[in-house]
């Protein structure tokens, strides 16, 4: 059975730093294009982030470049979301998601498999 389950998610002080982590099973990460999605309360999920199966091409929405690193180890079966610099507008429920295609690697592609999130709160 094919699953994604994230991990490390949690509470943060603007201007501090989480790592989230999604590892899968059921299949093979290096097989598939990965990406995190997010959804603050209200407001429709939108990409933050994505990358190769290879990890040479990456992605990433504007408001986070510079502030978040997307990575994967595929030995581990294991992506990972370096969060730093966070701010109050992160906050959100953070998906772990897998594309079987990625067309433009200036967008995101659509996801073919989803994780069941983990919330990243950022506040003083």
């Amino acid at each position: 059975q094919l699953k994604l389950v994230e991990s490390g998610g949690g509470l943060a002080q603007p201007g501090g730093s989480l790592r989230l982590s999604c590892t899968a099973s059921g299949f093979a990460l290096v097989d598939v294009i990965m990406c995190w999605f997010r959804q603050a309360q209200g407001k429709e999920r939108e990409g933050v982030s994505c990358i190769n199966s290879s990890g040479g091409s990456t992605h990433y929405l504007d408001s986070v470049k510079g502030r978040f690193t997307i990575s994967r180890d595929n030995a581990k079966n294991t992506m990972y979301l370096q969060m730093n610099s966070l701010e109050s507008e992160d906050t959100g429920v953070y998906y772990c998601a897998a594309a079987l295609g990625w067309g433009d690697y200036g967008d995101f592609p659509d996801a073919d498999y989803w994780g069941q999130g983990t919330q990243v709160v950022v506040r003083s």
